[in-house]
């Protein structure tokens, strides 16, 4: 278990703070394959599923991408991702899985929140544009089709940019009144300064305490850290988060040596590989683990 987080993180890091989060997930190259038309009242989408490639423009060096329109939704369901492209000077397609954190119903915009790593070819790329700049992008995918109380209690375990399918998860719970649905997030990063949207995570951590729990983990603690050091361990787990049953659902998301302390890693975007790791020892089943 040592190295569950020593690995994800470098000290190099750089970040850009802002409404909303990316994570670089791989992605299941899943769409529909017919649009639908907006009918009479109905909110237009910039995302139809239909496999094309659609231009939006950096508002600001946060990542506030305009949607083609202001009066357009994204057209993401909880939890779906969109792909980024972009072409090289040699003519060569980078393309990256981003989740937006944004709600989604907001209109004219979505929002990311990305993680520059040193070597990280779309990163780079993203932190070199100016305003009104535009990045390529279509989708979206679906990952996960969330419903109203769809399970009795949920956990959440990210680390680094994982969080943002977690957000996303969480934001929906939240935001709806008619939601009961008890959540658990376990979100493990090197250092404090790493943890994203702690404000945003914190918040509602304050709004939803009867229900929502946020435990933090880091490797390298600051004085006056409050959290948990050190890395996710089964027997934590154990003792914070409800035990295997069906009403109870877990999904995971971040680094490799994080899946494989945890969960066990995917195969692929479309095969979620076999539960292994803390969960499997812990008596869950793969039927109560999702792997973003």
């Amino acid at each position: 278990m040592s190295s569950i987080f020593s690995r994800f993180a470098s000290s190099r890091t750089q970040w850009v703070p802002f409404a909303v989060g990316g994570a670089a997930v791989a992605a299941s190259l899943y769409y529909s394959t017919t649009a639908r038309a907006p009918v009479a009242n109905e909110t237009p989408a910039a995302f139809k599923g239909d496999n094309e490639w659609v231009d939006l423009k950096v508002n600001t060096r946060h990542f506030y991408f305009a949607l083609p329109s202001a009066d357009q939704v994204s057209g993401l369901k909880t939890a779906s991702m969109l792909l980024g492209k972009y072409v090289t000077e040699k003519g060569n397609n980078v393309i990256r899985p981003y989740t937006p954190i944004s709600d989604n119903d907001q209109k004219g915009q979505i929002e990311f929140v990305i993680k520059r790593y040193p070597t990280g070819k779309f990163g780079n790329h993203l932190f070199s544009l100016k305003e009104n700049d535009t990045v390529t992008f279509k989708g979206p995918v679906r990952k996960w089709e969330w419903t109203p109380n769809q399970f009795e209690n949920v956990t959440l375990i990210g680390g680094g940019s994982g969080i943002t399918p977690l957000w996303q998860i969480l934001h929906e719970i939240t935001k709806n009144p008619e939601e009961k649905t008890k959540v658990n997030l376990v979100y493990g990063n090197k250092t404090p300064e790493d943890i994203l949207l702690k404000k945003d995570l914190d918040a509602i951590a304050e709004k939803f305490s009867d229900r929502v729990k946020v435990h933090y983990f880091v490797d390298k603690p600051v004085d006056g850290w409050k959290g948990e050091t050190g890395f996710i361990t089964k027997d934590w787990l154990s003792k914070n988060v409800p035990h295997p049953d069906n009403s109870h659902q877990v999904f995971v998301c971040g680094p490799p040596p994080l899946y494989e302390a945890i969960s066990g890693n995917k195969v692929s975007p479309s095969d979620q590989g076999e539960l292994t790791g803390a969960l499997k020892e812990l008596g869950f089943t793969k039927d109560n683990v999702f792997k973003f």
